[in-house]
């Protein structure tokens, strides 16, 4: 490795771990616990302390499939070099760390996206318009089927037509059957990834998809039956634990969803003289996470947990089971996805389902204004930028 390769790539691996800071600090790192805050379930400090470990974790666990979709998947015909990384990753990054310190929780991934493809645009790709319509319709989606869910669970929890215990417990048992599918790296051959549900499904000796629901609905039951029982000694222990449980799952499920937005543009870079394997960048990722949420989340948990909904436990455990399912679903199709929008449209819907509970229309609409003009100002500037860069170098 020539002396000029190396000091690019560590010029562009410094800015891709500012983003991964700016990321922890605004994204990953303030919106899964919110809620639980919110609730008063727990201190916004110790929310950021936990939500940093968690995130690190799914980093290093569930970040390839983001990670190799925004490195190799949003421009068709050039690989990103390493100035364009550079630009990409600095304009997404300052975007991203003014809305943390205004207060505002900016789209990370619309802001990473719309940098990623300015930039490489600007270089003289082309743009992969299969991928973007997968993203705009997660994108599109995601505030509908999100708020909505939340708003019908917690609903479901407030009427008098079900047992309020019986319908948590039953809850508990559809995240654990989400948990048993969801891929892990350590569970998976080399390259690929495989679920709880996977690995235990062969020893039921039954063909492979029924194995799959057997293993899924012994994982399930076991949730539910747990969270029954802690239910019946104290319920309101028991929703507690329940809701900072959610929290971990979404902060693991950010990990995996968000490392790829900070490190995704090096990856192009890995195969040209730079011999570092992709788990080593995710575990650099996935520390610059937690560095971020440690030292700059506590301001956006203490905005979203506080301007948008006042949230009791209930709610709040109805606002995490949707982000949860969603932040999956976009791991696993390799799709990077906005926790603010994921966790911001739940706590709405959950708050709508008992008047307004308090959500400020206003905040609201700044806030989608700041997603919409990140992604476009973050476009914008990415093309300027490096084209800009072009004429001078």
């Amino acid at each position: 490795m020539g002396v000029e390769t190396l000091v690019t790539f560590g010029i562009a691996a410094a800015a891709s771990l500012f983003m991964a800071w700016a990321i922890g600090a605004g994204s990953s790192g303030s919106t899964p616990f919110a809620p639980a805050v919110g609730a008063n379930a727990i201190s916004v400090l110790r929310a950021g302390l936990i939500v940093g470990v968690l995130g690190f974790s799914g980093a290093v666990l569930q970040g390839a499939n983001v990670t190799e979709a925004v490195g190799s998947e949003l421009i068709v015909g050039e690989p990103l070099t390493a100035g364009a990384a550079i630009v990409g990753l600095l304009t997404a990054a300052v975007l991203v760390a003014l809305g943390v310190f205004a207060g505002y929780p900016i789209a990370t991934a619309f802001t990473v996206t719309g940098a990623v493809v300015g930039v490489g645009l600007a270089m003289g790709g082309g743009p992969a318009w299969p991928k973007y319509a997968e993203i705009l319709t997660l994108w599109t989606l995601t505030p509908f089927v999100g708020g909505g869910i939340a708003y019908g669970i917690a609903r479901l929890i407030r009427g008098d037509r079900f047992d309020e215990d019986r319908l948590i417990a039953a809850l508990g048992g559809l995240v654990g059957a989400l948990i048993a599918n969801i891929g892990f790296t350590f569970l998976g051959p080399p390259g690929e990834q495989g679920s709880i549900a996977s690995t235990l499904g062969p020893a039921t000796g039954l063909p492979t998809a029924a194995g799959v629901a057997v293993a899924t609905l012994g994982v399930a039951l076991a949730a539910m039956a747990t969270l029954w029982l802690a239910l019946n000694r104290d319920r309101a222990t028991g929703q507690r634990r329940f809701l900072l449980f959610l929290g971990g799952l979404v902060a693991f499920s950010a990990g995996g969803s968000q490392v790829g937005l900070a490190i995704g543009p090096l990856v192009p870079l890995l195969g040209s003289g730079i011999d570092i394997p992709l788990w080593a960048v995710l575990v650099g990722g996935g520390f610059g996470l937690l560095v971020g949420s440690w030292t700059g989340a506590p301001r956006m948990i203490k905005a979203i947990s506080q301007d948008y909904s006042s949230l009791g436990p209930r709610r709040s455990i109805a606002a995490l089971i949707p982000s949860f399912a969603i932040a999956q679903t976009a791991v696993y199709f390799g799709i990077p996805v906005s926790f603010n929008e994921i966790i911001v449209s739940a706590i709405v819907g959950s708050g709508l389902a008992a008047g307004n509970a308090g959500v400020s229309r206003d905040k609201m609409l700044y806030t989608v204004l700041a997603w919409v003009g990140s992604l476009v100002s973050a476009f914008v500037i990415g093309y300027v930028v490096y084209t800009a860069v072009q004429l001078v170098f």
